[in-house]
């Protein structure tokens, strides 16, 4: 496994000197890591090098395969000749990225998990280029999402064996208020780390303290529900019931009180998806925060016609 990850990287390091950009390897470095910072919306280089930072404090093997996710995402949209603007804003990386962090997470790393990556990679951004030709609906991770389903599903009947067993927490019957507040963070990009959650909240802070708001906002309102009875405690603690509202307060929030309205519905939601998701055995990845705010856009479109 070991070499599979260092040779990943060789890999990795030839393919950034043919990113197609003309102004060398520092600017494809950036590119990578706006790639990393749109997963949470932020068309920075530093706040993606920081979330790349967060996700070594839980995994440097999912470091090495989320910036895998990146370079071939990218690169599969320079090759498609897609908007030059729109790689260079990393917007045909992220998907990747999430891509290359789900197959560590679900899938042990030999050659066939490591070209199911780069498939998934280059699909995704077909998939984003497709979303984005249209005005109707935004694409935010749906890419990531229709991909790795794919992806399992393929996997699920072609190769069972390469599926890692579920992970089965320890029940656990206490409330940790902090770890699960970093968590709603963290489980973004699949990370299960207090500090991978607190370096995503300084990676979004340093690119804009509107959304750095809201994330706070988001992670804290799904910590109420830890009060109620009954409550998955265990999936509560590791932020799964958390992460997509803080796509949907950073999709939707701004300084305005109609924005206000939107988030607090849009997290609402978000997770009353993930709990029905969970209970009916979907993996539900990032669905149930595409779903809420398409949901909550399309209420706001019919409320305004």
């Amino acid at each position: 496994t070991m070499s599979i990850y260092s040779q990943t990287f060789l890999y990795l390091y030839r393919l950034l000197l043919f990113l197609p950009q003309k102004t060398g390897m520092r600017e494809n470095i950036s590119i990578i890591g706006r790639g990393i910072g749109q997963i949470m919306f932020q068309n920075n280089a530093l706040s993606g090098i920081i979330m790349l930072i967060g996700i070594i404090c839980n995994s440097w093997q999912l470091a090495i395969l989320a910036v895998a996710g990146t370079v071939v995402g990218t690169i599969a949209a320079s090759l498609l000749n897609y908007d030059k603007e729109d790689i260079r804003a990393g917007l045909y990386g992220f998907n990747g990225t999430l891509v290359g962090i789900a197959i560590g997470v679900f899938m042990e790393i030999n050659i066939i998990s490591v070209a199911l990556l780069v498939i998934g990679a280059a699909i995704s951004s077909w998939v984003a280029h497709c979303f984005r030709r249209q005005s109707l609906l935004p694409g935010f991770t749906a890419p990531f999402i229709l991909v790795v389903w794919l992806l399992l599903i393929t996997c699920h009947y072609l190769y069972p064996a390469i599926l890692l067993p579920s992970l089965s927490e320890n029940p656990d019957n206490a409330s940790h208020f902090f770890q699960s507040f970093s968590l709603n963070i963290g489980q973004v990009m699949f990370q299960g780390n207090i500090l991978s959650g607190l370096f995503f909240l300084l990676a979004i802070l340093i690119n804009s303290r509107i959304n750095a708001f809201y994330t706070v906002i988001a992670a804290a309102l799904p910590l109420l529900i830890g009060l109620f009875p009954n409550i998955d405690l265990t999936a509560w603690n590791i932020g799964l019931f958390g992460y997509n509202g803080v796509l949907c307060a950073i999709a939707l929030g701004d300084y305005t009180h109609k924005g206000n309205v939107k988030v607090i519905l849009s997290v609402i939601l978000s997770i009353l998806l993930q709990i029905g998701g969970m209970q009916i055995g979907i993996t539900t990845l990032t669905a149930p925060f595409v779903i809420s705010v398409w949901m909550i856009n399309l209420l706001w479109r019919i409320k305004q016609a």
